[in-house]
């Protein structure tokens, strides 16, 4: 039943057998609320650095930088970081964009990475950032 209701999103079924254990053990140790501490959100079956850091920033308002593969890409095209991993570049970010920027920094470069900065072929030649960008058109 889960996996019909989540159908459309990435890895479904992994996701439809993790739910029912998340929600447990929300119910269990938290009263049904979701922890706003990253640690506590690291314990729950299924969620990453990534997705904490997304419900603290766009569930809660807190300072969270969530970074995913357009996240680490651009990042990394604009010379913002030079980093490999995702815990890398989130402390990288961190230290250079004002906490004010951190919970849309992932909202705004998904939307450009999935449209523009795309990884094999982007679109520099449309893009707002391409005069700050030291890899257009590379």
């Amino acid at each position: 039943m889960i996996q019909k209701l989540i159908f459309p999103v990435g890895f479904y079924r992994t996701k439809a057998e993790l739910l029912p254990r998340l929600a447990r053990m929300l119910v269990d140790r938290w009263n049904g609320n979701v922890p706003r501490i990253m640690e506590e959100l690291l314990e729950l079956p299924g969620v990453g650095r990534k997705v904490a850091s997304i419900v603290l920033s766009q569930g809660y308002g807190l300072p969270a930088i969530a970074v995913d593969t357009h996240v680490q890409r651009i990042s990394n095209r604009l010379d913002l970081v030079r980093t490999s991993r995702p815990i890398e570049t989130e402390r990288a970010l961190m230290e250079i964009l004002p906490r004010r920027a951190w919970k849309d920094w992932n909202h705004l470069l998904v939307a450009l990475g999935q449209t523009i900065c795309r990884p094999r072929v982007p679109l520099c030649a449309v893009c707002p950032l391409s005069r700050l960008c030291p890899k257009r058109g590379a």
